[in-house]
């Protein structure tokens, strides 16, 4: 958003709640962040670009810095292993399917206990004459509970007509299949189909094989029929682009990831109003080039780093120990050094009170000695007063991540994922994650006894 906008907004917003009789004070924040003692985990599984047999297992906490668990984590009996799917059962167990071949009617089975070391369960062949092509199954775990799988089949000589069909688990061990049932509306040449409930309303994500870009449909049923919304390059993800897998973030936005497979490149985009645009999109850092047809498993596990609330704190630089950031006279924000022998002023000026986020309280934000708050502005950092506006609680809250080194914490952008607080030229921003030592160390803390 411009900045004449935000300011606009900035000063209507608390007029406005006045005038509509809603009454401008921070309250406390709704939470869709795990509380402390838990954290988000993305689990990422793909095919490279250098084997189609072998599957790498990426995880994250934030869904943009994946680190590998195990690569390869699994290779099976005889086949390929391309466009890997997982979720997580009922029974505990992790359970994948995959892509067998490039061309055939199987699709493969394998199941893990921990999402790096995986068992080969079975092939499974679906039970359609004359399937030429079986590509891109993806799991969908329907809110009855039902356990679906989502895949593209062609009987055409070629690698065109595909259509969606869906197969539902007839069993808990996941052994026996239903009927395929053909998804209405989505063709005739659609692969790599990925769908999403949000309330009673399947929003299916697909690669149109014939124009090369990914569409946007809806339905209120599983099996359709579906109505195309979006065609071309409705979203800016451009051409020549497949394999979309979508996750919820924390925030509550959706993040897509998708293969720009012309180009060797792997790209994400968040949407923050239900689907109908989307941010511009960035390469996953550190894999982007390495990894094709990703998909990533959101789950809340034990873990995660938090800071004390309603305490007082200061936070110092990993990289720079001497620096602490501070509010300076022009109200932006710095990593300035701090001493015994600094003036009360100084030290006053790197000592924060550390409260439950103004957006989420299970994220934070942060409060100086004058009441303002550290928020960012057009991605500088800078302390403001409150003004009870949904923008102003988003910049100014932030939800930690494990920072560079033991003890230490990473500070992520509430509305902007991805996005840290770091310093750069000893300034304060919030940048976009980079998968360098240099990045990570910029945006480690370490929250110690405050200075005042």
């Amino acid at each position: 958003m411009n900045r004449p906008v935000r300011t606009l907004l900035a000063l209507l917003g608390p007029l406005l709640m006045v005038l509509l009789g809603v009454p401008a004070l921070q309250g406390t924040a709704s939470a869709s962040a795990p509380p402390a003692g838990q954290t988000t985990r993305y689990t990422m599984t793909a095919f490279t670009n250098s084997s189609e047999s072998n599957m790498y297992v990426y995880d994250s906490a934030d869904a943009t810095a994946f680190t590998l668990r195990k690569g390869p984590a699994y290779t099976p009996p005889s086949g390929l292993i391309r466009d890997p799917s997982i979720f997580r059962h009922t029974d505990g167990f992790y359970y994948m399917t995959y892509t067998t071949n490039w061309t055939g009617n199987t699709i493969g089975f394998a199941r893990s206990a921990d999402r790096v070391d995986w068992t080969f369960l079975y092939d499974y062949t679906i039970p359609i004459s004359g399937l030429t092509r079986t590509w891109a199954p993806e799991w969908f775990i329907d809110t009855d509970g039902s356990v679906n799988v989502i895949v593209s089949l062609t009987t055409a000589s070629t690698a065109t007509h595909f259509s969606a069909y869906k197969l539902t688990a007839t069993d808990s061990a996941l052994t026996t299949w239903s009927a395929p049932a053909q998804l209405s509306g989505i063709g005739p040449n659609n692969i790599d189909t990925f769908i999403v409930k949000t309330g009673s309303t399947y929003h299916a994500f697909t690669k149109n094989e014939t124009t090369k870009y990914v569409e946007y449909a809806t339905a209120s049923s599983l099996t359709g029929p579906y109505t195309i919304l979006k065609t071309g390059d409705w979203a800016g993800f451009g051409s020549w682009v497949e394999g979309p897998a979508l996750v919820q973030l924390d925030n509550g936005g959706w993040r897509i990831y998708y293969d720009g497979y012309r180009a060797g490149k792997y790209w994400y985009s968040d949407s923050f109003d239900h689907f109908a645009t989307w941010s511009t999109p960035n390469e996953v850092p550190g894999l982007s080039g390495f990894i094709r047809h990703a998909t990533v498993l959101k789950e809340t596990v034990p873990g995660g780093v938090t800071l004390p609330t309603n305490t007082t704190r200061s936070l110092q630089s990993v990289n720079f120990p001497g620096r602490y950031a501070v509010v300076r006279s022009d109200s932006l924000g710095y990593v300035d050094p701090v001493s015994a022998s600094s003036s009360t002023a100084v030290k006053q000026s790197a000592t924060f009170t550390v409260l439950p986020g103004l957006a989420d309280a299970n994220c934070y934000s942060f409060r100086d000695s004058a009441g303002r708050y550290l928020r960012h502005w057009d991605f500088r950092v800078r302390f403001d007063a409150a003004n009870g506006t949904d923008t102003f609680n988003k910049d100014a809250t932030y939800c930690a991540r494990p920072g560079r080194t033991s003890g230490s914490v990473s500070l992520e952008s509430y509305n902007y994922p991805g996005r840290y607080l770091r310093h750069y030229n000893y300034a304060l921003r919030v940048d976009l994650y980079q998968n360098t030592d240099t990045f990570r160390a910029d945006s480690s803390f370490t929250a110690v006894s405050p200075w005042a």
